[in-house]
This record gives C-alpha cells, structure tokens and sequence, in this order.
C-alpha cells in the first residue's frame, strides 16, 4: 500500500490539525494570487503598450514571459518543498511574489516588466506546488476530498476573474495608477498570505529529506521549453517550420530525461520526478483529463474576451462584466459539486462535462440566430450553464488525482498537476487562437464583427468536442477518491 502524507505528521498525534481550515484558506489566497497574475494582463495590455510603448511582440512577452518561467520550475519548485520544508518554501515564494509584483507594478521600461515578470513567475513555480503538500499534510483522509474540492472552483473562478478584475482595475485607474495597479494589488494579498503562512502553515517535507537532481533539472526545463515555447510563440510568428522543429525535438528529450530519472533510481539515487507516479492510475490519467480540460477552459476565456472586446467593441471593464455569468456558474457549480462530490464521484465530472457542452450549444445556436447584433444579456443564460458546468467538473478533480499519492511521491506530484495545466493552457490558446484568427483575418484591415461571430462560434464547436473528449477520457480516474492507492 502507498504511504500516505500521514507518515510525516508529528508522532503520537491523535487529533486532526487544529488550524487545517485557516492553512487551506491561506494556501487558496496565494492560488488566487498566482492565478490571477496569469490572465490579468491579457485585458491591460493595451494599456499596457500605450503607457511604455513596444510592440506586438514586446507586449506578447509580458504574459508569455511568466507563463515560461513559472511551467519550466513547478516540478523544481515542487521537489524543494520535499529537500527544505513546504511551509519555508511557502513564505519565501510568496515573499518573492510580491516583490516582483511589486517590481512590475513600478517598471518604467517594457523590457523591465518583462524581467520582472518572469521573475514573477519563477516565484510562482516555487510557491504553487507547496500548497498541495500543505493540505495533504494538514487534513485527516475523511477531510481531504472536501479540502482538496475547493482547489478546482478556486483555480476555475481565478481563471475567468483574472480578466474581470483586470477590465476593472484599469478602467478604474485607482490612486492614478491606471494598469499599474493589477500588480501592486498583489502587495496587500501578497502579505496577508505570509502572514497567515506564518501562523497557521505548520511545516512538512518527505519522510526522507532527498537531494536534488541537477541534471535532471536542466533536462526536464529543457523538455517543457522545446513544448511551451513553440506553442506560447507559435501563432505570433506564423508557425514557422522551426517552431515545429522544437516541437520535435522535445520527444527525444523527454526520452533522455526518462532514461536520467531511470538510471538515478536504479542506482539508488534521488530523481527529480518519482517514477512509480505514472504506475499510479488516478495520477496519469489525471494528467491526460487535467492535460485536456484546462486547454477547453482556458481557450472558452481566451475566445469570449476575445469576441467581446474586438468583435462586439467592449471596453475591458464592460467585457470584464460580460464574463461575471461564467464565474458566477463555477460559483453554483462548485456549491452544488462540493455536496455531490464524495457520494458521486466521477459522476459529478460527467454531469459537469455534459453541462458545458449544453451550455456551449446554447451560446453556438445563439450567436447563429443573432451574428454580430447579440447582446453580452443573450449570451448570459449560457455562458452561465458553461460556468456551471466548468464547477461541477473541477471540483473532484484534485482529489481522485492526488488521493493515493505518497509522502515520497507530493513534491513530484504538486509540480508535475500544475505544470500539465500550465502546458494545457499554453496548448488550449495556441489551437483555438490559430483556428480564430485564421477565420477572422490576418489583421484588423480584414476584421468585422460579422466574422468575429462566425469565427466565435465554429471555435465553441470545437470546445464542445473538447468537453466531450474530456467526458471520455474521465474514464481513466478510478470512481471516488481512494487513499489506499496500490503502487503497481
């Protein structure tokens, strides 16, 4: 039987952890945080450029900049909870967050900002993968299917309130501060995280403290840079063949670093990722629905923010209102998900995954009757559904994954989850982006809202084949989550 995160706790402890619930509030505000960081500047930057100048590429940076830097150390990130303690690794990823949020919310230069960015997200990659490990560590396993529910609603409202709130925050232009403040909002947040990280974040690493696998280090960042790199650049520069080239290439090194990690664990050395982690059911095939779901989600976002603002001609904070239906959904999904989701299990992902192929039907059927003369209120009812839908889906998600994970198997685990979101993501934007645009036009000489209509609503289809493609692929998690997870 796997050895669960029971195994690291103080000896001789009867009792659950007396502040489990204030550590799981702690470790969703930094989620948040970092979640939020990762979409705002879609809606700013053009506020953006206007303020500092640069061009397309320049401002494309500013977002892809942190996406590479926080996906390429996740799996590093996660693996120095395991060596130095998740809770150090914690507060001094959340410190570093907030410096470079800071840092970017005063960067007089876009070179600047970019820097600060990727620095931004490789304080991210250190922060992020600890909070699974916290939670595993903090909560009994009759609570932790609901403890770790609330991580996919948070994730799912983050993912659509990082536009909402950045739409307001710029059109608000609070202090004088115009853009500037969707990043130093992060400095009060960024302390209230460190501060509750401090007192109520108790410490946890693996049974056996490992060492680090240098040479894995730079053979798996290697890997993620041949796949995320092309996919983030892809369509800004045209899908070059050389794109497709690094693309190649990261299967033969993705081999090299399996035959690494192999080599070390047969001679009985520390790998940077624990293998028997894909001997795991639960785990892989979270990976392939985890890999599947966030590429439909965050291409459902990247597309209506897309349509509201240069097809229907919405300003960000109107299309930031626009999009409330969507979070407001997850809301109502997620409520209903946490009270199904330990009597029905994976059911509740299939319920989820068919609510938004409805809800994406109702949006496709309405933008066919009414093209580019629809309203943000006709599109509400089914952006709603979608929301709902995206809730009920996420909800177990974390907890059948992780559920049968071992102590010495959560730093691999807490890197490798949000690092297959992280390339989902990337994956969902550059598909659905390329089949946008090259339905809309090459430019905005050739752009009408007529077109941004039909374009918005073959890309829906292929959302709802995507929702539908990850309905199937549900049926490699096991039906509920189980602890008790066998090794082989």
């Amino acid at each position: 039987m796997a050895t669960t995160l029971q195994a690291s706790r103080p000896a001789g402890e009867a009792q659950p952890y007396r502040w489990r619930w204030m550590a799981l509030a702690v470790v969703l505000i930094a989620e948040i945080m970092d979640l939020l960081d990762a979409t705002v500047t879609n809606i700013a930057a053009p506020a953006i450029r206007a303020e500092l100048g640069g061009g397309n590429s320049l401002m494309q940076w500013i977002g892809a900049g942190y996406v590479l830097a926080f996906a390429v150390g996740l799996v590093t990130g996660g693996r120095l909870g395991d060596i130095y303690g998740r809770r150090r690794m914690f507060l001094i990823g959340t410190a570093g967050f907030t410096l470079f949020s800071v840092l970017c919310g005063l960067a007089p230069s876009p070179e600047l900002l970019i820097v600060f960015r990727a620095l931004q997200g490789a304080a991210g990659a250190v922060l992020i993968p600890q909070g699974l490990g916290i939670i595993r560590d903090s909560f009994p396993p009759k609570e932790l299917a609901a403890a770790m529910g609330a991580f996919g609603p948070v994730m799912g409202l983050a993912a659509v309130g990082g536009p909402v709130l950045g739409g307001y925050l710029v059109d608000a232009d609070l202090f004088g501060t115009g853009w500037r403040m969707i990043f130093l909002i992060n400095l009060p947040v960024g302390l209230l995280a460190f501060a509750g990280g401090l007192r109520f974040v108790r410490e946890a690493r693996a049974a056996r403290r490992p060492r680090l696998d240098l040479m894995g280090v730079a053979l798996l960042s290697a890997t993620l840079l041949l796949v995320i790199y092309p996919l983030v650049q892809g369509h800004e520069l045209g899908w070059p063949a050389w794109i497709f080239a690094l693309l190649a290439a990261s299967v033969p090194m993705l081999a090299i670093f399996v035959r690494h990690e192999l080599r070390r664990q047969r001679a009985g050395l520390d790998p940077l990722v624990e293998m028997s982690l894909f001997r795991k059911r639960p785990f892989t095939g979270g990976l392939v629905v985890g890999l599947s779901f966030f590429s439909i989600m965050t291409g459902f976002m990247f597309i209506a923010g897309l349509f509201f603002q240069l097809g229907l001609g919405f300003s960000p904070l109107a299309t930031s209102v626009a999009l409330i239906p969507v979070a407001l959904g997850i809301a109502i999904g997620a409520t209903v998900g946490g009270a199904l989701t330990e009597r029905v299990g994976r059911r509740l992902m299939h319920l989820g995954a068919l609510a938004g192929v409805a809800g994406l039907a109702a949006q496709y059927l309405t933008l066919r009757q009414t093209g580019a003369d629809v309203s943000a209120w006709q599109l509400a009812p089914s952006m709603l559904v979608v929301g709902v839908g995206l809730g009920m889906l996420m909800t177990p998600f974390f907890g059948i994954v992780l559920a049968g994970v071992s102590d010495e198997e959560v730093g691999s685990a807490s890197g490798l989850l949000p690092a297959v979101q992280q390339l989902g993501t990337a994956l969902g934007l550059a598909v659905l982006g390329t089949v946008f645009f090259e339905l809309v036009g090459d430019g905005p000489a050739a752009w009408s809202p007529a077109g941004f209509a039909s374009a918005t609503g073959t890309v829906l289809l292929v959302q709802a084949g995507g929702l539908a493609l990850t309905f199937a692929l549900t049926y490699l998690l096991p039906r509920r989550a189980r602890a008790d997870v066998e090794h082989g």
